[in-house]
């Protein structure tokens, strides 16, 4: 990923580039804001790489299934002050929970929300260090991507968050915020995108004929290991797709819908075109 200013783990998750990766026992006591299913993925896998249950707290208004020994509250506790506090809630929430915790004080705010910058978030919520993550849903078998930001240079407070990263999957640097955006729109949208474009080829291929149930097998197999393939090749994806296509053969014939005026290319620009352009609206609602 060479050209957008991005530094992080490898793609075959060994290792790490961009700083070093802290230790999950030196965050508590840990506060986490909201447990939907994001929050709730992140957690499970934090807990199972080793954060020790009691050293964290959610706060959620509603019920949550949450890992034994994690405190359950529906109000920020009184007379205590978080180490660590992860803002996991929906963008639009932040008017309504900034002010609960703007006397907090942690000494780093790791916030999910998509489209709140750094400054915004400092504002609202004065920390020792802010830093932006953006994970996506397959962080819950810990296989995800998560982003991170932060104008912070402390090596301490980026070893933290690359901790908190880790056990979710790959992970990366992003080195300009106004990059952040963009980068939400492919990776944090993206499954969404990858989901949709499974069912889209088994209902292709049930279109030519294939059984509705078979063709899905197929597609979801097909994307698994082609994904695969892709990820630990010495060479671009666009060059596997060359070599699975003999000349004349029906792999290039359908390869040449695809490349007609680079088809594929447009449609998945303006996929990703939409969803940056909403998170920029997001970030501007958020000011």
């Amino acid at each position: 990923m060479t050209g957008l200013g991005l530094t992080g783990r490898g793609l075959n998750g060994l290792g790490a580039s961009g700083g070093i990766v802290g230790s999950l026992d030196r965050l508590g006591p840990v506060w986490l804001i909201g447990c939907g299913n994001m929050g709730g993925a992140m957690l499970r896998r934090w807990i199972a790489a080793g954060m020790a249950p009691e050293s964290v707290t959610v706060v959620t208004r509603g019920a949550a299934s949450l890992p034994a020994g994690v405190r359950h509250l529906h109000a920020m506790p009184s007379g205590e002050r978080p180490e660590t506090l992860i803002l996991a809630v929906k963008p639009q929430q932040l008017g309504d929970v900034a002010p609960l915790l703007a006397e907090m004080r942690p000494a780093i705010l790791v916030s999910i929300l998509a489209g709140v910058d750094c400054a915004t978030l400092a504002d609202r919520i004065p920390a020792g260090g802010v830093v932006r993550a953006m994970p996506n849903l397959p962080v819950a078998i810990g296989q995800g991507v998560t982003s991170l930001f932060t104008t912070s240079d402390d090596p301490d407070m980026r070893a933290k968050a690359a901790a908190l990263a880790a056990p979710l999957g790959h992970y990366e640097w992003i080195d300009a915020e106004s990059l952040f955006d963009a980068v939400t729109a492919l990776a944090g949208s993206g499954p969404g995108f990858v989901f949709r474009f499974i069912d889209a080829m088994a209902r292709a291929g049930e279109a030519i004929g294939i059984p509705a149930d078979q063709a899905a097998r197929l597609a979801l197999a097909t994307v698994a290991g082609s994904t695969a393939m892709a990820r630990d090749a010495d060479v671009p994806p666009a060059t596997l797709a060359d070599r699975v296509a003999s000349k004349g053969g029906s792999t290039r014939k359908g390869l040449d819908i695809l490349d007609h005026d680079d088809a594929l290319v447009d449609l998945l620009t303006r996929t990703l075109d939409a969803a940056w352009r909403r998170n920029i609206d997001m970030a501007a609602a958020a000011r």
